[in-house]
This record gives C-alpha cells, sequence and structure tokens, in this order.
C-alpha cells in the first residue's frame, strides 16, 4: 500500500517542463498517485500581493495555470491527483480558472480548494498569510478531488494531506505524520533532493548533474519513505543529498507544523540502492497551539548605484566617491545609505575587468524622492568630476519600492481552515484536540574526541558539506559530514565560537547551534543577518542561499587521517 507522491516546482519559475515530466515519467509500475508543486515562499508572497493591488483577480501563480494545459489532460489519462499550493492569495479565483480550462478541454477535473489563511492585514501589511497544515487537502481528496489548489500551507502539507487521505490517519498518529513532514520537506525544493546545489557535486561524473530529475517519495502507511526519482532522469539520490534538503532551512531538533511536531532529530537515513534512500524511525509530537502567519508589507523605496573603480588607488577612489555623494545628498539624505567595496580588483591584470573593483551604493527611505531624483542626479553630475576613470555597471534608474517579510503567530482556532469540495460544499477543518507548546531539546552528548595527531589547513569543504537558506531576516546552516571519525571531528570543532570566527559577518548577531547525531549534522541558525527578509535586500546574498560554501571556503585546522 504504497504512495507515490512527486513534485515537479520549488518555486515560481521552477523548470516549466517538469510537470509533464513528472505525469509521464516513471515507466511501467513507477508511476505517480499524485503530483505536487510548491510555488509559494517568502518573496513570492509579496509579489502576488503587488499583482492583487493591480487585478484583484490575479494573486495566483499564472505559470501553474499554462502548466495545466497540458498537464490536466496528462493526469486525467493517468489517473494522476494534483496537489498545489499555487493558488497563493487567489486560491478560489485559481479554482475558477481551472474549472474553465477543463471545461475548455472538454475534460471531467473536480476541482476542490482549500481556504482560511488568508487573515485580515495588520501593521499596514500587503497580506498576512497562516501557515495551514494538511487536513483540509485530505478533506478535498477525500471528496473526489482531482485537483486540490491552496494558497498558503506549509510546503511539507502538500505531502501530509494526500498522506492523510491514502493512509487514513488521524490527526493524533503523530509518528506517521510526522515521517509525512520529513519526507515533504525532502520533496518541496524539487531537484535540491536529487543533486541541485549539491556542495559534493565534483565527486562526480558533471553530466550527472546537467539536468537533475525531479523527486519522489514513497510512502508507506507506517510513515516511512523512500526518496528516488524517475529512472533514466538526471541527478542523484544518495544520503547526503537528503541529508543536505532536511537541514535546508530548518532549525533544530524540533520542526514544529500545524500537523505535527517532527522530531528531525530521529530520522534515519538508509541508503536502500541506487537513487534510493529510506527515510524511517521519524517521532512526532503533538503541534503548537498557534499557527505562524507571513507577513509581507511594502517596507519603502530603494535605489543602488554600482561604480566601477579600476587599477591603481582603489581605497582612495572610493573615499573620494563617498565624500562626494554625500555632499550632494546632504539636501536630502536618504533613511539608509549604504555603501560596500568588493574587491575584484587584481595587480597587474591582463584585462581591465580583472583590475576592477565594484563600489556598490544602496539607499533606502520611506518615501520615493530621496531615493530617486537626488541620487541619480548626484551619481550622473558626477561622472566627470569624480575618480579617474569613473563609470557605472548600469546607468542609475529611478527608485523602486521594496518588501518586508515578518511573522507573528495566532491561535490556531482563530484561524477558519476551510475546505471547499469540488461539489461547492464549504467543509471546516477541526483544529488539534492536543497540543504541545514547543520547548528546545537538551543537546545530545557529543561524540569521543578524536585522539591527538597533526593536521593540515584546509577548506572546511574539504571535508563537510554545507546548505543554507532563509527564514524572515534570520538565515540558517545545515553543516553535515559522510563518518564517524569525520562526525568526531566537527561536533566538538565547530562551535559557535569558531562559526564567529569563520564568518566574521555573524559578529554581533545571535548564533544558535544544533546538533543532530542521527544525520552527522549541526544546524546554525543567524539571527537578523538578512534584515527585514530577502525583499529588502539587506546583504549581497539576500536569501542566504551561499552562506554554507562561503563556510565551506574558509581554512581550519583538520586532523591529517581524515583528508
Amino acid at each position: 500500500m504504497v504512495l507515490r507522491i512527486g513534485n515537479a516546482s520549488g518555486f515560481y519559475g521552477d523548470r516549466f517542463d517538469a510537470v509533464r515530466e513528472m505525469l509521464t515519467g516513471g515507466g511501467p509500475g513507477g508511476a505517480i498517485d499524485v503530483l505536487t508543486g510548491d510555488y509559494l515562499a517568502e518573496l513570492t508572497m509579496l509579489i502576488l500581493g503587488r499583482d492583487q493591488l493591480k487585478d484583484p483577480a490575479a494573486g495566483y501563480a499564472k505559470t501553474f495555470l499554462r502548466q495545466m494545459e497540458e498537464g490536466l489532460g496528462l493526469a486525467h489519462d493517468r489517473g494522476i491527483r494534483i496537489v498545489t499550493n499555487a493558488g497563493g492569495l487567489n486560491p478560489a479565483g485559481l479554482a475558477d480558472a481551472l474549472r474553465a480550462l477543463a471545461a475548455r478541454l472538454g475534460l471531467p477535473t473536480r476541482v476542490a480548494y482549500v481556504e482560511g489563511d488568508r487573515l485580515p492585514a495588520v501593521d499596514g501589511a500587503l497580506a498576512a498569510n497562516a501557515y495551514l497544515g494538511g487536513a483540509g487537502i485530505a478533506a478535498c481528496l477525500d471528496a473526489g478531488a482531482d485537483v486540490v489548489v491552496t494558497g498558503r500551507v506549509t510546503d511539507a502539507a502538500l505531502v501530509t494531506g494526500p498522506a492523510q487521505w491514502h493512509f487514513g490517519w488521524g490527526p493524533e498518529e503523530y509518528d506517521k505524520l510526522a515521517g509525512a513532514v520529513v519526507a515533504g520537506h525532502v520533496l518541496e525544493c524539487g531537484t535540491q533532493a536529487t543533486g541541485g546545489n549539491y556542495a559534493f557535486f565534483r565527486e562526480h561524473d558533471p553530466e550527472v548533474f546537467r539536468r537533475p530529475g525531479f523527486p519522489v517519495a514513497e510512502l508507506h502507511a507506517d510513515g516511512s519513505a523512500v526518496v528516488t526519482k524517475h529512472p533514466g532522469t538526471g541527478g542523484l539520490v544518495d544520503i547526503g543529498t537528503v541529508t543536505a534538503q532536511l537541514l535546508y532551512e530548518t532549525a533544530g531538533a524540533r520542526y514544529p507544523g500545524p500537523d505535527v511536531t517532527a522530531r528531525l532529530d530521529t530520522a534515519r537515513l538508509t541508503r536502500e540502492g541506487p537513487d534510493r534512500v529510506r527515510i524511517d524511525g521519524v517521532r512526532g509530537e503533538a503541534p503548537p497551539p498557534t499557527l505562524k502567519v507571513g507577513l509581507s508589507r511594502l517596507g519603502g523605496f530603494r535605489n543602488e548605484v554600482v561604480f566601477v573603480l579600476t587599477g591603481l588607488d582603489i581605497e582612495e577612489k572610493a573615499a573620494l566617491l563617498r565624500a562626494q555623494v554625500a555632499d550632494a545628498l546632504v539636501k536630502s539624505p536618504p533613511a539608509e545609505v549604504r555603501w560596500e567595496l568588493v574587491r575584484t580588483d587584481r595587480p597587474d591584470a591582463d584585462t581591465e575587468e580583472t583590475a576592477s573593483a565594484l563600489l556598490r551604493l544602496v539607499v533606502r527611505d520611506p518615501a520615493p524622492e530621496p531615493v530617486g531624483r537626488a541620487l541619480t542626479g548626484a551619481a550622473i553630475e558626477l561622472a566627470l568630476a569624480s575618480y579617474p576613470g569613473f563609470h557605472v555597471t548600469a546607468p542609475p534608474g529611478r527608485g523602486a519600492p521594496y518588501g518586508v517579510f515578518g511573522t507573528a503567530y495566532v491561535p490556531a482556532a482563530d484561524v477558519p481552515h476551510t475546505a471547499v469540495l469540488p461539489d461547492g460544499t464549504r467543509v471546516p477543518v477541526p483544529v488539534p484536540s492536543r497540543t504541545r507548546v514547543m520547548e528546545p531539546v537538551p543537546e545530545p552528548p557529543l561524540p569521543e574526541p578524536l585522539p591527538p595527531g597533526p593536521v593540515r589547513r584546509v577548506p572546511l569543504g574539504r571535508v563537510a558539506g554545507a546548505r543554507s537558506g532563509d527564514k524572515g531576516g534570520d538565515a540558517n546552516i545545515g553543516v553535515w559530514v559522510r563518518t564517524e571519525e569525520e562526525w568526531r571531528w566537527l561536533a566538538r570543532t565547530l562551535t559557535v565560537a569558531r562559526l564567529r570566527e569563520l564568518l566574521p559577518e555573524t559578529a554581533g548577531l545571535a548564533v544558535t547551534r544544533h546538533v543532530l547525531p542521527r544525520l552527522r549534522a549541526l544546524n546554525f541558525t543567524v539571527a537578523g543577518i538578512l534584515g527585514e527578509g530577502v525583499a529588502s535586500q539587506a546583504r549581497f546574498d539576500p536569501q542566504a542561499k551561499a552562506l554554507g560554501e562561503w563556510l565551506r571556503s574558509r581554512h581550519i585546522d583538520v586532523p591529517e587521517e581524515l583528508l
């Protein structure tokens, strides 16, 4: 009684052809039962909110609707259910558009949707959306829906909902639900589970990673799962790729959600065969009494100019320009002015580009005027009056609005989670009868240290993989190794203090370390490093996607026996 769930999208803008690939792949006996698509991220909600300001009928992922031009027929022919959060801020609107599409195509597709996540806007928010669980999805599937559209649900709910429906799990079968949450978290980012963005890609034939296939999870009635992919597709599924995705955008041992709190420290990974990794042993606990709410709002206006400094006297050229711009902006200074000098230049370079550094100026203000003409005029007027070799990477543009993402928590009972069935019947989804307030898990005992011996100073990435990402203004960095000897060294070496030494940008920020021995992994959360979230573009890498790779590039003393 296996339920095969495949995912065809990890974000709004993912590979368009993936829907067709997943619906037609698999071969004899390998076809999927359910196809999911994750289209929502913190930035996406802001984008959809701005779309809906222009057109109240908008607010959903239009790409998904275009994919269904072919996908509805393929799914109907193969008996595959489709579950997606592409409804964004307007799941009812997308459901109506899908019904119209099915009618035009002559298909008897039954469409249902889940609503209730959108809450009254507070604190000037453009949108306020609670993260719902999978129970509404399960109710829609149980009523015979072929396609279920949701708004803001947790990414894992796209898997927990079909699992509850298929296996008939009750709301308090926590271990089974937790297993589905972990499987859903592995699937949610698409090809990141099948070798995309993988730290150890150099250890394999480069052809493996040219076009990774999308992942499939074979779920079992006891909550265990096998992560795999369609045969003949590119990419790789091994313990490393699955570990990397398990660590992505998580934090401690407890991973709370509206269906269940999954204990990530209990997950056990086993290689079952080529491109097959079993996940079992996951324990679950009652969910928290509150739901997370994502708040998307406009933060103000920003503008950016990148100046090119070439050849000699880079620091002096930068100082001259900064002083000139400060003088030019004195009458109407933006609320925030940020300079960043990126030393990409080399001495005695044989091309002009490699002889040049970049000086980036970012300004922000609640009003558009201080970041508009006041800035662009200053930049243009200095063209013949500043440092030698003055030029910019692109002409200065007008100031543009930027977004801010924040979070709040509301009692689950205050959120009207509702399943709207194919026949239009509205079914309220009950809140969990049992809940548990989140508590930190005590740090497990550390492994025995390695015996002393010679060391060599090398990049951390010679032995450790990493994956990082964003959660609002915070970032997480998951670091893992592949052998017990490496784990004995990593667990005792990569402390919070050592992380701060290796990543000086974390100075002054709260850093928390979480230890996950079964995964041979450490997970660090760095509070506030992303300012007010990805849309505010507070730093060079606004989503912290490469923070882990920066960490892997830093040099550290590693025992020679591990190299």
